[in-house]
């Protein structure tokens, strides 16, 4: 697993995302491009712009800490198609130039802040994590969409 708060591996997946382009297709799933990049800066906005999201209720809350948190911050990668959140599911065409943007700036900022600024920090959905938690599931995550379009 990558670590998102080492400056040469988060410009990686920003590498990565820079070879996307609008006409990139996935080879899984039925997200387009510029959909999976709004899909993956939800996750950031969870952490930089909380307002835009509606925070789970204590038994969603629960029921996410329970059975949900491990799949998500472990190490082990996600499989293909599989299933999300409500909160993360985009269907309606996004800007790609915008989000690809977006995406990039979160990671730059989440890099830039360090290990030491996420180490026990709130998560919308899971309560307090480690550093090596939060690292595990932003790069996860971005993985898993960028090797569904091939990047």
């Amino acid at each position: 697993m990558q670590d998102m708060f080492n400056a040469q591996q988060a410009q990686n997946y920003i590498d990565r995302i820079n070879n996307l382009t609008p006409f990139s297709t996935g080879n899984w799933g039925k997200m387009t491009v510029d959909q999976m990049l709004a899909h993956c800066n939800v996750t950031y906005e969870m952490v930089y712009e909380p307002q835009k999201h509606k925070a789970p209720g204590g038994i969603a809350k629960f029921i996410l800490k329970t059975f949900v948190k491990a799949k998500v911050v472990g190490e082990k990668s996600y499989p293909k198609n599989s299933p999300t959140s409500p909160q993360f599911i985009v269907t309606k065409p996004q800007d790609f130039i915008l989000e690809k943007k977006r995406l990039i700036g979160f990671i730059q900022k989440t890099q830039q802040m360090g290990r030491e600024a996420f180490d026990g920090k709130e998560s919308f959905s899971f309560g307090k994590l480690k550093a090596q938690e939060w690292n595990n599931m932003f790069a996860k995550h971005l993985n898993h969409h960028l090797e569904q379009f091939g990047v």
